[in-house]
């Protein structure tokens, strides 16, 4: 593969759909994540927010409403 387009998974994951994310130039204002493109630059895109924003933009909030499958045990 390519250095030009790996894909940085380390980031694609610190960044997943649900976070809650605060802009470093305007603390204070949050937005939902809503994907991650990663052959898009820049990769972040934010719910209600118009244009795409960089990692070094934002600063994670919260994970809580991460749409993420959960885990339950079950008997064997």
């Amino acid at each position: 593969m390519d250095v030009e387009t790996a894909i940085d998974w380390d980031e694609a994951f610190e960044y997943l759909p649900g976070s809650l994310v605060e802009l470093k130039a305007q603390p204070g204002t949050t937005y939902c994540i809503d994907f991650y493109e990663p052959m898009m630059v820049p990769p972040i895109w934010l719910v209600d927010d118009p244009r795409p924003r960089y990692p070094h933009e934002l600063r994670i909030v919260s994970r809580l409403n991460e749409r993420v499958c959960s885990l339950e045990s079950q008997a064997v």
